[in-house]
């Protein structure tokens, strides 16, 4: 190794020449950087200080010349403080410089996960990928496998041109991406937030619905455990009045971690199936002990109409301040805080 280590010392004085900051060293057979870095992710450090970064590169002539790049490179990051750590850390068994879109996507889900679950609830943060966020990282994929001859950035925009100008999906498709090429570090030639469209809820039923803090305070003060369980059930899942007795909450009783409610077929919508949002309102409203007013149900003695009609009434016996479409209206706006996808969101509305 001594020519290597002679031709070792040779580039480390040609990157001091040039003021780089950085040094290749040899730690038996491959090479690393070493140099005033800023702290890695998850540091409790503040200020810059010296580390090492791992390139995984031969000790040899052609290693050598690729670590004096990697060096290069890096250097200039610094300068113009764009270093990010996550190009160089190890994610998921290699660097996410040297990954290909699969294995990025797949990286970005493991961080997207562990960062999100320290802010909100494991359900929250799963149900949020699952309808927010995968479906349209997972059209990137398809885009790109099916147009090799885009680059990454080219292949974003087509997913975003795939969906409809000025609608929820063209919003939260913006969103997703953004956040995947923030994780990439990947600089767009359009910000992506000028192409997510003109599209919002309405501002006048956004303003008469019942906030979350609100219909918490309200389901307190329902004396009835099975009215309170209509009540939780329908602000949880946007229910339309008679909808509630006419569910499987089979997914409710036996612990389903989904928690999710099927309404059958008999109601005037057909069969759908509804997820929770908020998630922990399931525990916050004792969802899984499922406690239905022993009202008449029988569709031959009575009718959906008049089912609805008892559910407001009672909602009037106990001077709630607002009405039942008002719970489902306000769990509408919520899936749109969630990205939840506007058709899918419509799907279940019924």
């Amino acid at each position: 190794m001594a020519a290597i280590d002679q031709r070792l010392g040779q580039v480390n004085q040609r990157l001091k020449i040039a003021q780089m900051g950085l040094q290749v060293e040899r730690r038996g057979q491959t090479l690393n950087l070493r140099g005033t870095l800023p702290p890695r992710p998850g540091s409790h450090r503040l200020r810059a200080y010296q580390q090492r970064i791992s390139l995984n590169l031969p000790a040899t002539t052609a290693g050598l010349k690729q670590a004096e790049q990697e060096a290069k490179i890096i250097a200039a990051q610094l300068i113009q403080n764009t270093f990010d750590w996550r190009q160089y850390l190890p994610v998921a068994g290699g660097r996410l410089s040297q990954m290909d879109l699969h294995e990025k996507l797949q990286a970005f889900k493991s961080h997207f996960l562990e960062q999100a679950t320290q802010k909100s609830s494991s359900a929250s943060v799963k149900t949020t990928w699952e309808k927010a966020y995968q479906p349209y990282l997972r059209k990137l994929e398809s885009i790109a496998q099916a147009s090799a001859q885009l680059n990454l950035a080219e292949a974003i925009y087509a997913t975003i041109q795939s969906t409809r100008p000025n609608s929820r999906s063209r919003q939260v498709c913006c969103t997703a991406l953004a956040a995947f090429a923030e994780f990439l570090n990947l600089e767009l030639p359009i910000a992506l937030k000028t192409l997510s469209g003109t599209y919002s809820p309405s501002r006048t039923q956004i303003r008469h619905l019942p906030s979350d803090d609100q219909i918490l305070e309200v389901f307190r003060q329902i004396p009835n455990p099975a009215w309170q369980f209509v009540y939780g059930v329908m602000a949880t899942y946007g229910l339309r009045n008679h909808e509630v007795f006419f569910c499987d909450y089979s997914a409710l009783s036996q612990g389903n971690e989904e928690a999710i409610v099927e309404v059958l077929e008999t109601t005037k919508t057909g069969n759908h199936e509804v997820w929770p949002f908020h998630p922990e309102w399931v525990s916050e409203f004792r969802l899984r002990e499922v406690n239905l007013p022993s009202i008449n149900t029988d569709l031959n003695r009575t009718t959906l109409q008049r089912i609805g009609q008892l559910v407001s009434c009672q909602f009037r016996r106990y001077q709630i301040p607002f009405s039942p479409y008002d719970l489902r209206h306000a769990w509408a706006v919520r899936t749109i805080h969630y990205g939840l996808p506007d058709a899918i969101s419509a799907r279940m509305m019924g």
